[in-house]
């Protein structure tokens, strides 16, 4: 079993579906898989909420996986999301600045993977 922590930058929803089909797969296979969201890919924090996306399926199942760690606080104010992370109940990462730290992953065993 692997310890996996995908931290999601990129803004584009194919690369996020990458990272949640990637995240449910390790998951499903046994491994402890960490999803962070980050930088411009807190933007489509709606869209994973949002029937009519194709985030929503697999956003959805992350959910159930419970495999979504939480969502950069400073990222999504700037993005204009912060306010759909809390209603949604998502858990917002601020321990390095108002961002989500990779150390505490590393000093917790995680292998860290960048999308």
């Amino acid at each position: 079993m692997k310890k996996v922590a995908l931290f999601a930058f990129n803004g584009s929803p194919m690369c996020f579906i990458h990272v949640l089909l990637n995240g449910i797969r390790l998951r499903e296979k046994g491994n402890q898989t960490k999803i962070i969201v980050e930088g411009e890919a807190t933007r489509l924090i709606p869209d994973m909420f949002d029937e009519k996306t194709m985030l929503y399926n697999f956003s959805k199942r992350a959910l159930e996986l419970e495999i979504i760690d939480g969502v950069c606080e400073a990222c999504s104010k700037k993005m204009g999301t912060y306010d759909v992370v809390l209603k949604k109940g998502l858990k917002t990462l601020s321990d390095l600045f108002g961002h989500p730290s990779m150390d505490r992953y590393l000093a917790d065993g995680y292998e860290i993977i960048t999308f």
